[in-house]
């Protein structure tokens, strides 16, 4: 059947566009600026590089995808594994991490490039891939229970919220139940009296989103090597969940939009979009970036499908950078709001990895499977959860701590790559950049 989506917006008039922009820019809003009220980074610099990212992906990709790129959830795991309080000093050590990740995403594209995907993502497929992303997931449960022990009432609340908007909710409110969740547990807590808006009322309506302390520079000349190495090698595997996440994204995309973007303007051009723009974030003390499927479920409700309106939410994300009185609102956020919706986000990226393995019809009635499933959750929840938290190897004068995702992941695809019986193949699972049933 003919799609029947709006490819150019411009024939709804300039209103309509800024209008329809602001939606988007909503849609990604609740999830993006939870990242850093979870992990401490900025959340100025979280919407600044969510639009300047957004705008170097549409750059890179030829302006044809219709994508948003907002804070990424696998890395939390990364980020508790090395600033597991938030703490300032350690966050931009994480955030070396995170940059160095964005080399696996610009070797993958240029494998792509060379090779094709087909040869390529044999690599990755979802026997892999799917138990990393349940084991993010469960790794980050702890903190969330945490957070809701804070106040379960609040929690409850945004629990409640989060369900009732995604399941009954209409039009647009159904697209947004993380941030009606926020904004009612919120809004709750701050009629109980129970939120300090000191901050709030200190900080200034208008100022700039990045501060010089926050960026991976501020360790240049006291930097701690031993720290450094151990959050490279924690956090860079994180992108081989982060790059098969983004493939689908783009597959649902292409779906959503009757356009095959893996062949045009090519996923090796989407990868290295979003590796960059996770680089640049990661730089200057903002989260990793990812397409967002929030902004996918807007493109379905809206069936507008020009990427001008997606650039004009990444313009509308920037300019709200600018403003550090939002920021103070957002970091005054209850506990219990954080851990409420935190509880349910964590288990969805748990819930997306299990879809994996079902959605591609993982066997595993076969014992070469159930293997490389099992090693790779023994190892991740096993290290995570042990009393050191992480492998500890000592090189020479360097001492390096593997987490247990980075020893899960590796593991993972030697082992799936060595056993024989490997029968997964990409462009069997994705047909016109619509992913089979």
């Amino acid at each position: 059947m003919e799609n029947q989506g709006i490819r150019d917006a411009r024939q709804l008039g300039v209103p309509k566009m800024l209008i329809l922009g602001l939606q988007h820019m909503f849609a990604m809003f609740g999830a993006t600026v939870l990242v850093p009220a979870l992990t401490g980074l900025s959340v100025s610099a979280t919407l600044l590089f969510a639009g300047l990212g957004t705008l170097l992906f549409h750059f890179l990709a030829r302006g044809k995808v219709p994508a948003f790129l907002g804070s990424s959830f696998a890395y939390l795991a990364g980020y508790a594994a090395i600033a597991p309080n938030g703490e300032a000093a350690l966050l931009p050590y994480a955030c070396v991490g995170v940059a160095c990740s964005a080399i696996l995403y610009l070797a993958l594209a240029a494998l792509v490039k060379g090779f094709g995907t087909d040869k390529v993502m044999r690599f990755f497929p979802p026997v892999v891939t799917g138990p990393i992303i349940i084991c993010i997931g469960m790794t980050l449960a702890n903190s969330a229970i945490n957070n809701c022990n804070g106040n379960w009432a609040i929690a409850l609340l945004a629990i409640v919220t989060v369900v009732v908007f995604n399941i009954w909710g209409k039009g647009m409110l159904k697209i947004i139940p993380i941030l009606m969740g926020v904004f009612v547990s919120y809004l709750f807590a701050a009629l109980l009296g129970q939120v300090d808006f000191s901050g709030v009322a200190q900080a200034a309506w208008i100022g700039l989103p990045v501060r010089f302390e926050d960026t991976v520079f501020s360790l240049i000349g006291h930097c701690d090597a031993n720290l450094l190495i151990s959050a490279i090698i924690a956090i860079m595997p994180i992108a081989f969940a982060t790059m098969i996440e983004h493939i689908g994204d783009i597959c649902a995309i292409s779906s959503t939009v009757d356009e095959n973007y893996i062949e045009d303007p090519g996923l090796h051009r989407t990868l290295l979009g979003d590796g960059l723009a996770t680089a640049l974030a990661s730089l200057f003390g903002a989260p990793a970036n990812t397409t967002y499927g929030e902004n996918t479920g807007v493109l379905a409700l809206t069936r507008v499908y020009d990427p001008r309106v997606i650039r004009i939410a990444a313009v509308f994300a920037i300019l709200a950078s600018f403003c550090p009185k939002f920021s103070a609102l957002v970091m005054a956020m209850p506990v219990g709001t954080i851990g409420g919706v935190s509880l349910i986000l964590y288990g969805m990226i748990s819930a997306v990895g299990v879809r994996n393995l079902v959605e591609n019809h993982v066997d595993l009635a076969k014992s070469r499977n159930v293997i490389v499933v099992s090693l790779i959750m023994s190892l991740a929840l096993g290290i995570t959860f042990s009393s050191a938290g992480a492998i500890t190897v000592q090189a020479g004068a360097v001492t390096l701590k593997f987490s247990g995702l980075a020893v899960a992941a590796v593991t993972g695809i030697a082992v799936n790559a060595i056993l024989p019986g490997k029968d997964y193949s990409f462009s069997e699972n994705y047909s016109n950049g619509k992913k089979s049933r």
